[in-house]
């Protein structure tokens, strides 16, 4: 069974830094691309950062310069979040799309979210 689980979100003063950690567990042929995500609420979610297999990085610009996704081993990928403003205040869930054993076709997994609250 696919897991995906998420740890480091919490409330922290503006300007401060947070580490999110996404540990996913199950087996794949491959895994593709991992990311993050976030949704404030009444709002759309929005792609935060993503890391493909090759190690390829994209970044909304709201935290560009100010974000860093990782991706040091094979199931688990961290986001490192500096200088963090009232407006990350969101859910940030993890995401992963991958080949799942013995399928051709990629699959979309979600995590349950963690809540990043930053006040002013």
């Amino acid at each position: 069974q696919v897991q995906l689980v998420e740890s480091g979100g919490d409330l922290v003063q503006a300007g401060g830094s947070l580490r999110l950690s996404c540990v996913v567990s199950g087996r794949f042929y491959r895994i593709n691309v991992m990311g993050w995500y976030r949704q404030i609420p009444g709002k759309q979610r929005e792609v935060v950062a993503t890391v493909t297999r090759d190690g390829n990085t994209n970044y909304a610009d709201s935290v560009k310069g100010r974000f860093t996704i990782s991706r040091d081993t094979v199931n688990i990928v961290e986001l490192q979040m500096n200088s963090l403003k009232p407006e990350d205040t969101a859910v940030y869930t993890c995401n992963m799309i991958a080949i799942p054993l013995h399928a051709k076709d990629e699959v979309t997994y979600w995590g349950q979210g963690t809540q990043v609250t930053v006040s002013s």
